[in-house]
């Protein structure tokens, strides 16, 4: 019997963003996209309904921003978080709502790797 795999959700706005993620998350058989989202209301929504165990989160969103999606979902419905944006500045803040790393956009594909080891070892 084969392990369960990593549920993943992506929430980003830009289009480009969410197939790079995708294209990366999908060389890993042991890992399963259940949403991707454009926006921080439809990703508390599907944070709710997909109870995913990792989030790669943006910062800047329409509707709610990356941290406001955190503060909406209760700490039983957070999954693991790795922010992912182009902006250095919100780096510490990351940090303090306990994501597990911040991927500075453009990203190399071994950056991405050592985050989703990280997520994998949490």
């Amino acid at each position: 019997m084969s392990p369960s795999p990593l549920t993943v959700a992506i929430a980003d706005d830009e289009p480009t963003a969410r197939a790079t993620l995708r294209l990366l998350l999908g060389r890993h058989a042991d890992v399963e996209i259940v949403a991707e989202c454009g926006d921080g209301a439809a990703t508390v929504d599907a944070v709710r309904a997909h109870r995913p165990q990792l989030l790669f989160l943006d910062v800047q969103m329409p509707e709610l921003d990356g941290f406001a999606v955190l503060g909406e979902l209760t700490p039983e419905e957070t999954p693991a978080v790795v922010f992912v944006t182009a902006y250095d500045e919100h780096a510490l803040r990351a940090f303090e709502v306990r994501a597990l790393d911040y991927l500075l956009k453009p990203f190399s594909d071994e950056r991405f790797e050592q985050a989703l080891e990280r997520a994998r070892r949490d």
